[in-house]
């Protein structure tokens, strides 16, 4: 009888759509190869996506699957895959610990970025690590260069990314507080 019952629940599972446990973790894989293992990269410029939010994972995925969002690669690596295993992957990876990376910086960089950053504090903390909600990224810990090249990306009126009150803050930065921002966010640890 117990037999008879896991095969039916697998069989529904697999009846409903779900993508299986083992599957997620496969995709998974091949996101470490870039992300590094469980999502904490160890590349400057490639971003640590372990203990970012659900919401925020599945959303930024689903923007590149769909080309609102521009990324040579990701674009061309998530079209293959279906909502319910970027789904998975979104979940995968906010139940995995965020990894803080933090980076030196001088002194008086740091003051000089609390001016730089002002405004990003109302939807990111004032250190980068208490987002308001759960579709703004963790930043204190993230590798300030992939930082440094995300705020580039929203600078440029001719790059395809979605987030308005993100695209215009930073247009609102002077171009030397870029650099100076992405460092501070990347030296805080929390």
């Amino acid at each position: 009888m117990k037999l008879k019952l896991c095969t039916l629940l697998a069989i529904l599972g697999l009846a409903s759509g779900a993508t299986p446990a083992a599957d997620i973790e496969g995709i998974a894989r091949a996101c470490n190869s870039c992300h590094g293992t469980g999502g904490v990269s160890v590349g400057l410029s490639m971003p640590s996506i372990a203990g970012l939010s659900e919401s925020y994972l599945k959303n930024i995925m689903m923007e590149w699957k769909s080309g609102t969002r521009a990324s040579a690669n990701m674009t061309r690596l998530i079209k293959g895959y279906t909502d319910e295993e970027i789904a998975g992957v979104a979940a995968y990876y906010a139940k995995q610990p965020w990894k803080a990376q933090p980076q030196s910086a001088p002194a008086d960089l740091l003051v000089k970025a609390k001016e730089a950053t002002e405004r990003c504090e109302t939807c990111h903390g004032a250190t980068g690590g208490q987002p308001d909600d759960a579709d703004t990224p963790m930043l204190a810990g993230q590798w300030s260069r992939y930082l440094e090249l995300e705020l580039v990306k929203y600078r440029d009126e001719g790059f395809q990314m979605t987030h308005k009150k993100m695209i215009k803050n930073a247009r609102k930065l002077e171009e030397g507080d870029v650099a100076t921002a992405a460092k501070f966010y990347g030296a805080q640890s929390k």
